[in-house]
C-alpha cells in the first residue's frame, strides 16, 4: 500500500510549500509528479517553480513527461515520468495510487471546505488500507502529528 501523508497547510500557500517538498523528493533521489486540479492551477504551479528561490533549481514540465523529473499535469493516470512520489494538489484524487511509494495530499488549512473534503479523503484512503500521515505546519516547520 501506499503511505500518505496528509499535509495541512496553514502559515504558507501551496505556491510557497509546494517547492521545498519536490526538493526534498529530488534529493532522496526520486521522481515526482503533481497531480493538478486543472489547467489553470497546472500552469500556476508550474510558473511558481520557475521562480521559487528555495531551492533555487527544480527541474520540472508540462510535457514530454519521460523527460521530466518532475512532472505536472491536469489528467490521472499511471506515472508517466516514472515517479515514485505523487503531489495531490487542491483536493485532486488519483485512481492509481497504488503505483505510487508515497504520496502528498496538500490541502488549505484556512478553508473549511478544503479541510472537510481532507478528512473525507483521509477516510477512504484508511478504509483502502494505505499507510497514513498527518502533518501541520507551525511556526517551526512542518510538525508530524497523531
Amino acid at each position: 500500500m501506499t503511505e500518505i501523508g496528509f499535509y495541512h497547510l496553514t502559515r504558507s500557500t501551496l505556491e510557497q510549500a509546494l517547492p521545498r517538498l519536490l526538493g526534498r523528493v529530488l534529493a532522496v533521489p526520486a521522481r515526482a509528479l503533481v497531480f493538478c486540479a486543472g489547467e489553470e492551477r497546472m500552469k500556476s504551479l508550474d510558473d511558481a517553480l520557475w521562480t521559487c528561490e528555495e531551492p533555487d533549481w527544480l527541474p520540472h514540465g508540462t510535457r514530454d513527461a519521460a523527460d521530466q523529473p518532475i512532472f505536472l499535469t491536469a489528467l490521472d493516470g499511471p506515472p508517466a515520468n516514472g515517479a515514485t512520489h505523487l503531489f495531490l494538489t487542491d483536493g485532486a484524487e488519483s485512481a492509481h495510487l497504488g503505483d505510487y511509494a508515497r504520496a502528498f495530499d496538500l490541502f488549505d488549512g484556512g478553508d473549511e471546505n478544503a479541510v472537510a473534503a481532507a478528512r473525507r479523503r483521509w477516510k477512504a484512503a484508511k478504509e483502502a488500507g494505505h499507510s497514513l500521515a498527518y502533518w501541520q505546519q507551525t511556526p517551526k516547520g512542518w510538525e508530524k502529528k497523531a
